[in-house]
């Protein structure tokens, strides 16, 4: 009869389970971050310079659809920053013809102003200055203060839906790549170019009832969404992402003072993993800084130069005041040349907005051969 032999085994231990990894220790910064403060200041002035600009803009609408009985006030040129197409059409004629156009010229510095700003300082037009921006994110805070979280989109669905921003460029694009300098300078003389300002402004003050659904749907969005409308459907978003691609400024993590509390990735409006990267590099980074403004690490996370143009780390840090001075600078740096050159405000005389003004509804888009 053979005896059996039981081997037992041994019970896992404390000391067979993987060491956990020590926890780094905590070296606080002593600095003080102003981004946020700084951000929401540019914030507010650039929201409240578009509410100016449009209560001016209406009041200079009333007058040519009173016939003159409503007082007169100027045409403000900034509205034109409302009309991303025309400053795209417009950048395409500067490039072939070397001419500043005549009509909506304010749009096409506009452009250029916030993509020089992308390029630079990342997407930091979405994240400073938007006034749709501005409203999007007071928005989904006031979702997340009042249910106590905000709803993110499973990958799956996330990733098409933020293809569809790209597609709406896309067309924009290609629609604007297939016109001449001379087709454009006839779109944008037609009656419907020249008042292509008031039909943006009318189909706000005139909602139908399509538009007013599609409005409260993204309204709703945007409550348990961060950026619903920015992440998603902005085509303009779209193309500043693109320029943000190449900018040589970066948001940088640094490993070693980086003590992994993840505090940067939950505050990102943009949700990116910013605890897992080593710099970030997404077209959906607004430069926001609300990541750097929340580390409690001294030297783990700041905003970067490559260092081709800064050998030192020290170097390569842009500290929160300098982003927003050169946002600041590249904003009216621009805008004043416009003003100096004269190519900033459209020049059409009274008596051809007298005509047009009071029908704009009626000014059809010109098609292809018109």
């Amino acid at each position: 009869m053979t005896a059996s032999i039981q081997v037992e085994t041994p019970e896992p231990s404390a000391t067979n389970a993987p060491a956990p990894s020590p926890k780094k220790k905590l070296v606080r910064r002593t600095e003080r971050d102003y981004s946020q403060q700084l951000r929401r200041g540019f914030q507010i002035a650039f929201l409240i310079l578009n509410v100016w600009l449009g209560a001016q803009f209406y009041f200079w609408v009333r007058h040519f659809e009173t016939a003159g009985q409503s007082r007169f006030v100027s045409r403000p040129p900034g509205v034109e920053g409302w009309l991303p197409i025309a400053g795209l059409m417009n950048t395409k004629f500067l490039l072939i013809t070397g001419h500043v156009p005549s009509v909506h010229p304010a749009a096409m510095f506009l452009l250029i102003t916030f993509v020089a700003i992308s390029f630079f300082f990342r997407k930091a037009f979405c994240g400073w200055l938007c006034p749709v921006g501005t409203v999007s994110e007071y928005l989904w805070k006031l979702g997340r203060s009042t249910f106590k979280r905000n709803f993110v989109l499973p990958r799956w669905l996330d990733i098409p839906l933020r293809g569809l921003k790209y597609l709406l460029f896309g067309f924009f694009l290609w629609a604007v790549s297939t016109m001449s300098a001379e087709g454009i300078a006839q779109f944008l003389q037609s009656p419907y170019g020249l008042i292509a300002d008031v039909k943006m402004l009318n189909f706000f003050r005139f909602l139908s009832t399509a538009a007013a659904v599609v409005l409260t749907v993204l309204v709703i969005a945007s409550v348990f969404v961060q950026n619903f409308w920015c992440r998603y459907l902005c085509p303009y978003g779209a193309l500043l992402g693109f320029a943000s691609l190449i900018s040589p400024l970066r948001i940088r993590r640094e490993t070693e003072p980086c003590i992994d509390c993840a505090k940067c990735a939950k505050v990102c409006p943009s949700v990116l993993p910013v605890d897992q990267l080593i710099t970030i590099k997404s077209a959906e980074c607004t430069g926001c800084m609300e990541c750097v403004a929340v580390c409690p690490a001294e030297g783990a996370l700041y905003a970067s130069l490559p260092r081709v143009i800064a050998k030192s780390t020290s170097g390569r840090r842009v500290p929160d005041w300098a982003m927003a001075a050169g946002i600041a600078l590249l904003f009216f740096g621009v805008v004043g040349y416009a003003k100096w050159s004269g190519h900033w405000a459209t020049h059409v005389r009274d008596r051809v907005y007298m005509e047009l003004v009071p029908h704009a509804n009626e000014a059809s888009h010109p098609m292809p051969g018109e």
